[in-house]
């Protein structure tokens, strides 16, 4: 049997999974790595570490496999803003990688701001000016971080971190350094509109352009193997690169304009395919590139970033210690029929779209003497609708047209009341598909589309089979309104927090 590798590397951990022709896991292998907390609102990963897991899972998925399936091609999807910056010469990291959940910079982003910077890069990039995304990082680590720039060093996000290291991951060894736009797209280097680096952005924020990788379509050949890899060896193509949420996207076959996914996972990311023309830029939304089949062939999707939401049940386990399973956060919801007015707002980072509010810090409002683990549990799970139909309406609101159905996947997307509360904050269907490693599988259909393991964007559509498709209360929708009014009381007493004085 022939299949597709894909390496879904996450922010809380790393995966291998084989696709088959049908588009069905055929076996797979997951670790997780170690969470860095600095100070309050810093988040840092050791990159060498994210690689190490990377070389653990591949060898446990090559000795399932065995002999007997063939491997075409190697894809790769990654947590997209997370910076990386490594010696070209030792192929090691010279800091720990910043994460795109990580806040340090907020300051420096106000005063871009107040210098009257963003409408610039609002309209090359799509972006905002947030510290979520990754030059922000980059001017931290050359200004605070002691890192000196120069042509030694190599930048990129976690795909061309490992990239890098699957091609050999030196310079003497003839490592690739290379990303694809959906990546760049999210670094504020890239210009989405002409589809190359940027100077006037890179000089904006003091980075070198020598130390950007090269960008190269979504869909076709990055490198082969290198010996070291483990489990496969050398001369296996690695032919597909994508960001998990455009991966998403591109794995739920949304590839015609409007068609629109939200994946649920550490945050939850709501991208709209939108075509090939690059729209101007939204208040409260983000324009970004989805992924490009050839060069100079670029599609865009408008994005909703949401920060947190199953990060906020990792916080109920390690955290608050209220669940000792992730599995659990699902039935303890279930087990009451309402919050009984318990509200969580999981700005523990700040707040993404619409608000895009770094100073905003997580609050929970509405505990009484009856509150308990199932009422904060469901105030997590409701909270992951309600910043979904946020992000839903600020899409609706700037294009004029309503979402007639949402494809969702990600692991919060196996709770029933998540779908059902969903549906009903919405008032449309929610689609689930029957395989929900969207992400992972949206990279493989790149890397396979690159060698005619999969022959067109209708044979993947054909691969997307349902599994559950749940339709709104509609006798529910004063009661929904209801609750979203709420929670945006809530919304407004989070935000600006951590502010001076």
């Amino acid at each position: 049997m022939s299949v597709v590798i894909a390496i879904d590397a996450g922010t809380t951990g790393v995966r291998a999974i084989a696709f088959d022709h049908a588009g069905q896991n055929v076996a797979s292998s997951y670790r997780e790595f170690t969470q860095y907390f600095p100070e309050p609102g810093w988040v840092e990963h050791d990159a060498t570490e994210i690689w190490e897991s990377v070389q653990t899972v591949l060898g446990e998925l090559s000795a399932t496999l065995g002999d007997q399936h063939e491997i075409v091609a190697i894809g790769i999807t990654d947590q997209r803003e997370t910076a990386v910056v490594w010696d070209r010469t030792t192929g090691q990291p010279v800091h720990r990688a910043i994460v795109w959940q990580d806040r340090r910079t907020a300051a420096f982003c106000d005063r871009l701001v107040a210098e009257g910077h963003l409408p610039l890069v609002r309209e090359r990039t799509g972006l905002v000016l947030d510290p979520y995304f990754s030059a922000t990082k980059l001017h931290w680590l050359f200004t605070e971080g002691g890192v000196e720039p120069g042509t030694h060093l190599a930048f990129g996000t976690v795909d061309s971190w490992l990239l890098w290291k699957l091609t050999g991951g030196t310079e003497a060894e003839g490592a690739v350094h290379a990303t694809d736009p959906s990546n760049a797209s999210r670094t504020l280097l890239f210009n989405i509109r002409t589809g190359e680096w940027d100077p006037t952005l890179c000089e904006l924020f003091g980075v070198p352009i020598t130390m950007l990788p090269t960008v190269l379509p979504s869909s076709g050949r990055f490198g082969i193997t290198h010996e070291s890899v483990a489990g496969f060896g050398a001369g296996v193509p690695i032919s597909g690169i994508a960001g998990d949420q455009q991966a998403a996207l591109f794995g739920q076959a949304c590839f015609t304009p409007g068609m629109t996914k939200n994946t649920y996972g550490t945050g939850s990311f709501l991208l709209m395919n939108v075509g090939t023309a690059c729209p101007e830029p939204v208040d409260g939304l983000l324009t970004t590139v989805a992924w490009s089949l050839g060069a100079n062939e670029l599609t865009y999707a408008m994005e909703g970033a949401i920060f947190v939401t199953g990060a906020a049940v990792q916080w109920l386990r390690d955290g608050m210690g209220l669940i000792t399973d992730a599995a659990e956060i699902g039935p303890l919801a279930e087990s009451v029929e309402s919050t009984d007015g318990v509200v969580l707002v999981p700005a523990f980072t700040g707040l993404g779209s619409p608000w895009w509010d770094p100073y905003a810090r997580g609050t929970l409002l509405g505990i009484s003497r009856g509150s308990g683990r199932a009422q904060i549990a469901r105030a997590v799970v409701e909270a992951m609708a309600f910043q979904t139909r946020d992000v839903v309406d600020a899409m609706a609101a700037s294009s004029g047209t309503d979402v007639a159905a949402l494809r969702v996947d990600g692991g919060a997307s196996v709770m029933p009341l998540l779908l059902q509360f969903q549906a009903d904050q919405l008032g449309v269907p929610v689609a689930r598909p029957v395989v929900q490693e969207t992400t992972a599988l949206g990279a493989a259909y790149l890397a396979g589309l690159a060698e005619g393991f999969w022959s067109s964007l209708e044979q993947i559509t054909e691969n997307w089979v349902l599994d559950v498709e749940v339709a709104p209360h509609t006798d529910r929708r004063a009661e929904a309104d209801a609750a979203f009014a709420q929670w945006h009381r809530a919304v407004e007493r989070a935000r600006d927090w951590a502010t001076d004085g």
